[in-house]
């Protein structure tokens, strides 16, 4: 369904091939600056990984994968992937790299279960990136540096969008803030999470909300986060559970708090097995990936994935996923958009 609220509302780019290019400008321009900014080198990216390895992503632990047979190897079940947070660390130790250097690719997912609407598609396109650290920069004052570095990536792009379209105008404020989900409940205890994102959004401009996966105060998280990619059961430096977090813009168009990147301090043998052990699931010590990182054969690394699409619906002032993505929708979302004037790819 299209949200009442943005009935009224075009996009400022509706002619679709000016769009498409704008959507190639924003993309080529923000990962070179993010790779510059994180000293990321770009590599290519699976589309499907083998299942048993533990390899593929749980993300909140509910999604289930596309899976498809491999008639050349026997039948073997492949399944197309979700993200590629455990993948980019196995990565980081076969290509050899060393702490301060990582790698970015761009990743595509099908998510099947994912609940349509203006920001939602079960296609999903995101810079993945990976970084290795040392042991010692697992610290939640490592995590803020690489969220502003990050973010002045994307600063740096707003301001080269709006001087290659002059009849847009940057909306991201000069500084991101940073607060813990436990901060933000006891803020406002009496809202929902995605209210509470809403007004810390609305008030900041641009937010980092830490601590995504162990439960608050009031016994439930912000939000899920799978066991074994980020670490969300350390207490860091401010006395709070997590050394991982969004980041979450306040979207002018659409009036709503709107995420755009996943990320954290991946966890370490200690983190790995207390996470899950809380989730339950500890029978994923025996799969490859959790084997590897329990024997001590991954690097200690930083993480995440920054969506594409949700990158340049902001930039470009879009009110649908659908205007910056090709993707599948029912057949009542293109006549909602069409009545809107709302092109859809």
């Amino acid at each position: 369904m299209m949200p009442e609220t943005i009935q009224d509302k075009v996009s400022t780019i509706t002619d679709v091939l000016k769009t498409e290019e704008a959507i190639c400008y924003i993309k080529d321009n923000f990962s070179k600056r993010l790779a510059l900014s994180l000293n990321l080198v770009n590599v290519s990216a699976p589309i499907a990984v083998l299942d048993g390895t533990g390899i593929n992503d749980d993300l909140n632990g509910i999604e289930k994968p596309v899976s498809f047979s491999i008639k050349s190897i026997g039948g073997q079940k492949a399944l197309i992937v979700q993200s590629l947070a455990k993948w980019k660390r196995m990565r980081l130790k076969e290509f050899h790299i060393e702490p301060g250097k990582g790698i970015l690719t761009d990743m595509r997912a099908i998510r099947p279960d994912e609940d349509l609407d203006p920001i939602h598609s079960i296609y999903v396109d995101q810079w993945d990136w990976e970084k290795c650290i040392l042991p010692g920069q697992r610290t939640l004052q490592y995590l803020k540096s690489t969220v502003e570095n990050i973010y002045e990536a994307l600063k740096a792009t707003e301001t080269d969008v709006c001087r290659m379209y002059p009849w847009l105008t940057p909306e991201l404020p000069d500084k991101i803030h940073f607060i813990h989900a436990d901060e933000l409940l006891k803020q406002f205890p009496d809202l929902t999470v995605k209210q509470r994102e809403t007004k810390i959004a609305q008030s900041y401009g641009a937010v980092f909300i830490i601590g995504i996966g162990a439960n608050l105060s009031n016994g439930q998280p912000h939000d899920g986060r799978a066991p074994d990619y980020d670490d969300w059961s350390t207490i860091n430096e401010d006395g709070y559970y997590g050394l991982n977090g969004d980041i979450i813009l306040w979207n002018p168009i659409l009036q709503s708090a709107f995420e755009i990147s996943s990320m954290g301090i991946r966890v370490n043998k200690e983190a790995l097995e207390k996470q899950l052990e809380i989730k339950g699931c500890t029978y994923k010590k025996n799969l490859l990936f959790h084997r590897m990182l329990l024997e001590d054969q991954l690097p200690m690394s930083i993480g995440g994935g920054i969506g594409q699409s949700r990158v340049c619906m902001f930039f470009l002032k879009k009110i649908h996923i659908g205007e910056v993505q090709s993707s599948i929708w029912p057949v009542t979302t293109f006549k909602q958009s069409e009545n809107k004037q709302i092109k859809l790819l």
